[in-house]
């Protein structure tokens, strides 16, 4: 993840001691995603940890987590619980955010994850939609249809006339397949499983981290948000059918999809794309406005997005 709020060694160790863990060794900032700021920590035991600092979740907000994937790990789901400190608490403050420490899991990112990777994370994903059915979370998708629709009316006037376009058809198509299959399975969901949020060893699924943007919507806007971003014919860039049914196949091992859900997946891969577009079209404004740079702030390109918006588009309207 980036890191916007940059913190010492001392500031660190201080922190340590609400655990009674063994002095700290070592302190590495993490760079590779856009919305908290995350940290190696080594402790001089050599057991690692990654502390993260929540920039966008008060600590009212991010209360959710603890519990959440104390719950998920109890379900044999492959996540990295936090740790609790001496008094029980998952969550503390560091340098004036919410702060938490949890295990650094073994595995690498997926960089181009092939058919094989493609059908093991749709069977995590499947796996965790069920973990989470039973859960009694009540928390919206805070990036779902209510804050898309928002951006995009404050989006419309800055962009290109066929960027706009884009997304007015992008919005409709969304809000037809909602009406034609009304009855699309909904529950918690992820939110932003992309590569950089799963860990995988030896070709399987050994961690799925990041649940900062869990909420309920529609587990097939969930999907879409994870095929948009896997199942791609790497080394290009352009979505890979084949990679795309591995993904579905691995899902239908857990939880078989209803035919509402086939029928809608081309609007929802749509959609998905166009939220990660608007999403960062937001921070790089944000970040501009605020004056964010650095080498370990990471902004992904909106344009990415937009194409993929296109590209699914033309697929869903063919």
């Amino acid at each position: 993840m980036s890191v916007y709020t940059t913190i010492t060694p001392a500031e660190a160790s201080a922190f340590l001691t609400r655990y009674s863990l063994p002095p700290l060794a070592a302190l590495t900032a993490i760079r590779g995603g856009i919305e908290n700021s995350n940290y190696f920590v080594l402790l001089d035991d050599g057991r690692e940890l990654v502390l993260t600092l929540f920039e966008e979740l008060s600590a009212a907000q991010a209360a959710f987590l603890g519990p959440l994937l104390a719950h998920l790990a109890g379900k044999g789901v492959r996540v990295a619980a936090p740790l609790q400190d001496v008094r029980g608490r998952w969550l503390g403050t560091l340098a004036g955010k919410p702060a938490q420490l949890a295990p650094r899991l073994a595995g690498t990112h997926p960089e181009q994850p092939d058919t094989a990777q493609c059908r093991a994370i749709g069977m995590a994903l499947a796996q965790l939609h069920l973990a989470l059915a039973d859960y009694p979370l009540q928390r919206v998708n805070a990036h779902g249809a209510v804050w898309w629709n928002e951006v995009v009316s404050r989006w419309r006037g800055r962009l290109a006339t066929e960027d706009a376009g884009l997304l007015e058809q992008t919005l409709r198509l969304h809000d037809e397949a909602c009406q034609r299959h009304h009855d699309l399975p909904q529950g918690l969901i992820h939110g932003d499983l992309f590569r950089d949020n799963t860990l995988f060893k030896a070709g399987e699924v050994s961690a799925i981290l990041d649940f900062s943007e869990t909420g309920q919507d529609y587990w097939l806007l969930d999907m879409a948000i994870t095929i948009n971003d896997f199942c791609r014919a790497w080394p290009g860039d352009r979505p890979d059918p084949a990679r795309c049914r591995a993904f579905i196949a691995g899902y239908e091992e857990r939880r078989l999809l209803t035919d509402g859900e086939h029928g809608a997946l081309p609007a929802f891969l749509a959609t998905a794309a166009m939220r990660f577009w608007l999403s960062r079209l937001d921070v790089q404004l944000r970040n501009r406005e605020e004056q964010r740079s650095g080498e370990h702030v990471l902004e992904k390109d909106p344009a990415e997005m937009r194409e993929l918006t296109r590209y699914r588009l033309q697929a869903a309207c063919a």
